[in-house]
């Protein structure tokens, strides 16, 4: 038979589970990005897929169950549906890659962290009836991708995540991360822009910088002003609108860095820092130092550098020997602090952290009601801030239809980072998704703002 009267094989299509955080979603993207090269299709229905991949976090215990039950899932698709194959990649493959591979033997592949390039092999036929042995053993990872390594987006067209960094070299006792991620490493200035520069050619407008402490980004390679520099680099990318700057760990944040926020116009008025606690006593046991005082002061300096500045932050409760006294101190805090965007978890107790020697002392259930109460003192601080918004205009980044009703836009301000935080509901005006355009807020919906647009962009 001639090539022309061969029958040409389907491409594979392979579904995507991505879980855990950003810079997860990144590691998804790059292997898409080598499936892409290969020639695969990607569908959403998981039941359409010849192969799926799960992508998993184990950073915590909640993490882990729920990448357990990914997975698990997904394999009864072996039996009633189309699937063919389950890979399965990420923290909790790299953490605990044997007791993975004893428990699951529905999995078909492992793919450690430093090998994300062999999700294409696992395609390949010849893996069929082999034994799917763990990739690595469980030890750090070391591998960091460059500007060269494919990637395909898995966010809107318009806003892109950019991993600046990898690993941490704090020793946190509550964390795995190190153990996991490894010591911390830094892409150079010039890879990073390369990227964004490719980034915007294909039509980002924003691009999120991520990593496990942003504002150390550059210091293993002797530069202690490199995110200045690096934030400089990119301002001056050509389509590049909004360039947030995730992850900033408070003891790390200089002066210089403060001021260049300010100074360049595409860097959002949006800062990412996560404080985990304020009483001094239970930052000294978690390793991190630091106090309200301290804290109260570098949100000022952030405040007063910009004053429509948007600031997350992240707490932990329930830490080993956290007291009423210290969980108040914390309420205190935060009830003076005033913060935009709070996220709050209850302490995990985590084997291979130094915590996990301390006594988990306070009960689950004390945890969660912790939790609770924090969460409902945030939440009206932030419905009296949304409040004071209503007659105030923005530029809005405009994403589309509402997933829930045709009759609303949703969209996104400077302040407002992509799943993380709350949206902007638009009930009057219109514009095409990944556009900007000027709102004029007009309600409030809970954590949401209510506006009309009154202006294209």
């Amino acid at each position: 038979m001639s090539p022309a009267g061969r029958r040409q094989a389907a491409p594979v299509r392979v579904g995507i589970v991505s879980l855990g955080c950003a810079k997860n979603l990144v590691d998804s993207e790059v292997m898409m990005g080598h499936l892409d090269r290969a020639g695969a299709t990607f569908v959403k229905d998981p039941a359409e897929a010849d192969v799926i991949l799960v992508n998993t976090c184990g950073f915590i215990e909640a993490a882990r169950e729920e990448s357990v039950q990914a997975i698990l899932e997904v394999a009864e698709l072996k039996t009633r549906g189309r699937l063919k194959r389950l890979l399965v990649a990420g923290c909790l493959v790299q953490r605990y890659p044997e007791e993975m591979r004893l428990s699951l033997p529905e999995v078909d592949a492992w793919i450690g962290l430093d090998e994300l390039q062999r999700v294409v092999s696992s395609l390949s036929a010849a893996d069929l009836g082999a034994s799917p042995a763990p990739p690595v053993a469980a030890a750090p990872s070391t591998w960091i991708y460059d500007h060269r390594t494919p990637r395909r987006l898995a966010t809107p067209p318009w806003t892109a995540f950019v991993k600046i960094s990898e690993g941490c070299d704090h020793s946190c006792s509550f964390c795995a991360i190190p153990s996991i991620r490894g010591a911390f490493r830094s892409r150079t200035v010039e890879d990073i822009v390369l990227e964004a520069e490719s980034l915007a050619r294909s039509g980002v407008r924003e691009i999120g910088l991520i990593s496990q402490d942003t504002s150390d980004y550059g210091r293993d390679l002797g530069n202690q002003d490199a995110l200045v520099r690096l934030l400089e680099g990119l301002d001056a990318v050509p389509d590049l609108r909004w360039i947030r700057v995730h992850y900033l760990y408070p003891n790390s944040v200089t002066d210089r860095l403060v001021e260049a926020m300010a100074r360049l116009s595409k860097v959002v008025e949006y800062v990412d820092l996560p404080l985990q606690h304020a009483d001094g006593a239970v930052l000294k046991r978690m390793r991190r130092g630091g106090s309200a005082g301290g804290h109260a002061l570098l949100l000022s300096r952030f405040r007063a550098a910009m004053p429509e500045v948007a600031i997350r932050t992240t707490i932990i409760v329930g830490f080993p020997g956290e007291t009423e006294g210290e969980f108040r101190a914390l309420c205190d805090f935060v009830s003076e602090a005033r913060f935009d965007h709070l996220g709050v978890f209850a302490y995990s107790h985590e084997e291979g952290t130094p915590a996990f020697a301390l006594e988990d002392d306070v009960p689950a259930e004390v945890k969660e009601e912790r939790r609770g109460r924090l969460m409902e003192l945030q939440q009206g601080i932030a419905f009296r801030r949304n409040a004071a918004r209503v007659g105030t205009r923005a530029e809005l980044l405009v994403e589309g239809a509402h997933p829930e009703t045709e009759h609303l836009l949703v969209g996104r301000t400077r302040g407002q980072a992509l799943d993380v935080d709350g949206q902007v509901l638009v009930n009057d005006g219109s514009a095409p998704p990944g556009s900007f355009a000027t709102v004029e807020f007009t309600d409030t919906a809970g954590y949401d703002l209510v506006g009309r647009i009154v202006d294209g962009a």
